[in-house]
């Protein structure tokens, strides 16, 4: 109740009176900031403008009690946004109306650049050089570690590798089975609708066989185990990197590669091809209960049937991309982890574009494998 009633003193006030020499002389008294001025801005606008066409006018704000940038503003655009010739104002009030003095900056107009295209492209190109710099030098390091541990066998890591084959094959055997077996139904049913409208349902074993040993199989295996636990190798060389470890490590002497690197290559080009078997027999069994479901095929007709639809070469094929996979994932990701900076964001950038290129990685080394052994293991 108290704000909407005006009180004396407070309220913005605005008086005209004529000065001995016949010009207009315009008194501002009481509160001009956004709050008195919300009450009588209707009435008190119109009678600025008013006093604004008159020329010679005298103002005099040295009553004013308070002035917010609201109430500087209400008066500047009064004087035609430029200060009046006659004035008297109090000192702390000529700040704002300094700052509304000052012409505003002009915005630059942004011209489009043809060449930032050109630019990006480069960068992107140049960026890919150096990370291609940084993996040839990285597998230089890990050949002259190999051949040391050819020397010298009892420098082998064992239980480095053994422990990653745990974290990396025993670990994953959940979410690979899951995933597997849920896309040899899927294949499963989808193939079986078609194959009836034709009288084919016997080549559901071909389809199945051959896709899954050949291509899905391994290629599920690849990307779960590249989400999983690619990106866990990346943040843990990150998160060393960030404590310090590996400058610890450095410091003793103890080489990045031979005890980080190389035991997580080893152990995913072991671990890898048997969650492939895994995937592959996973996939197969969820493909024969949709097509028992679907085509009455039985379960031992299937099974029976299935090494005389997909020759032994496509398993081969199968398993030595699922190694050459993990060797690539094992790189990628341990590549990724040592680039990252002592800071947290680098962290999650890192870890998610070691993702990202181990996945993109596997579907083209895939697509080369279908291109240069298209003619093995097919009728």
């Amino acid at each position: 109740m108290s704000d909407a009633v005006p009180r004396p003193g407070t309220d913005p006030e605005l008086r005209q009176t004529s000065a001995p020499d016949g010009t207009l002389r315009v008194e501002l008294t009481g509160a001009w900031n956004l709050r008195s001025l919300e009450r009588k801005l209707a009435a008190i606008t119109p009678r600025l403008a008013t006093c604004a066409g008159a020329h010679g006018c005298r103002w005099d704000l040295s009553g004013v009690t308070a002035l917010d940038h609201a109430g500087a503003m209400l008066v500047w655009r009064a004087w035609g946004r430029r200060r009046a010739e006659h004035v008297k104002l109090r000192p702390e009030h000529e700040t704002l109306f300094a700052h509304l003095a000052v012409p505003p900056a002009e915005i630059a107009v942004r011209r489009r650049d043809w060449a930032a295209p050109i630019i990006a492209t480069g960068n992107r190109m140049l960026g890919f050089a150096d990370h291609l710099l940084d993996i040839v030098l990285l597998l230089g390091r890990i050949a002259f570690d190999v051949v040391a541990l050819v020397r010298k066998p009892a420098l082998i890591p064992w239980r480095e590798i053994s422990a990653n084959i745990y974290r990396t094959g025993a670990q994953a055997l959940g979410i690979t089975a899951l995933v597997g077996f849920l896309v040899g139904v899927v294949l499963s049913y989808l193939s079986a609708h078609q194959l009836k409208t034709f009288g084919a349902d016997i080549f559901i074993i071909n389809i199945l066989g051959v896709s899954v040993i050949r291509e899905l199989g391994p290629v599920l295996a690849a990307i779960l185990v590249a989400g999983r636990s690619g990106s866990a190798m990346t943040a843990q060389l990150g998160v060393m990197r960030v404590t310090e470890e590996l400058d610890a490590m450095s410091v003793m002497g103890i080489p990045h590669t031979m005890r980080l690197i190389l035991p997580k290559m080893v152990a995913l080009a072991i671990a890898l091809p048997l969650i492939v078997l895994w995937t592959n027999a996973v996939a197969l069994l969820g493909g024969m209960v949709s097509a028992k479901m679907e085509l009455g095929i039985g379960y031992h007709y299937f099974a029976m049937n299935l090494p005389d639809a997909v020759p032994i070469a496509n398993l081969w094929l199968g398993l030595a991309k699922g190694a050459v996979f993990g060797l690539l994932i094992a790189l990628i990701a341990c590549h990724f982890g040592l680039r990252i900076e002592p800071n947290t964001e680098s962290l999650g950038t890192g870890t998610t574009n070691s993702v990202v290129t181990a996945i993109t990685i596997v579907i083209l080394v895939d697509a080369m494998f279908a291109v240069m052994f298209r003619d093995i293991g097919i009728f």
